[in-house]
């Protein structure tokens, strides 16, 4: 009988407004671990930005800082209202001139676009795993609503990556072996 009445407390607890429901442990995580980390991310591509001397991929970099910075918003408003604390924020970064950066010290354009590229692909798979593990409608549509930004980002930096001659990649298969005949 106890179980009966725990199901239906459960049920009623889910059938409800989604923002209504409490947030799972497992979301708690996932969305407070992705804020985190976009906060870094921000931080490092405001730095990144300083660094670069190619204008396509500077403006790919402050497209993609405002962005993160409303999903950081959407995200912070998420937490509070769960009643869940915030993950410390780094400081906002300077802009710097680029010739004011020695040389040896600068990061270079290619290892900037490799390093955000790996950035996105991260980004996915983290959307990918809060959507599969959200109980929460809403949180699954915000992650799907995040995903969908990345996808198009990673797009739009690829061909950044060609364009400029900066994508690496890995032996191409163009010669198909002639079959052996048994």
């Amino acid at each position: 009988m106890k179980i009966l009445e725990l199901g239906r407390t459960i049920m009623g607890i889910l059938s409800d407004n989604p923002q209504n429901e409490p947030m799972h442990y497992g979301e708690v995580f996932g969305v407070w671990s992705y804020l985190s980390a976009s906060k870094g991310y921000v931080a490092g591509y405001q730095t990144f930005i300083n660094h670069t001397g190619d204008t396509d991929l500077k403006k790919f970099l402050e497209d993609t800082v405002q962005t993160m910075k409303q999903e950081i918003e959407q995200v912070e408003k998420l937490l509070k209202v769960n009643g869940v604390g915030l993950p410390p924020s780094p400081p906002e970064r300077p802009s710097a001139s680029l010739e004011s950066i020695p040389v040896g010290a600068r990061f270079s354009d290619p290892e900037i676009a490799a390093s955000v590229t790996k950035d996105i692909s991260a980004g996915l798979v983290a959307c990918s795993q809060i959507i599969g593990q959200s109980i929460r409608e809403d949180i699954g549509m915000m992650f799907g609503q995040f995903h969908t930004t990345k996808a198009q980002y990673g797009v739009r930096l690829l061909r950044i990556n060609k364009e400029k001659g900066w994508l690496i990649p890995p032996p191409l298969h163009v010669q198909t072996p002639e079959l052996a005949h048994v």
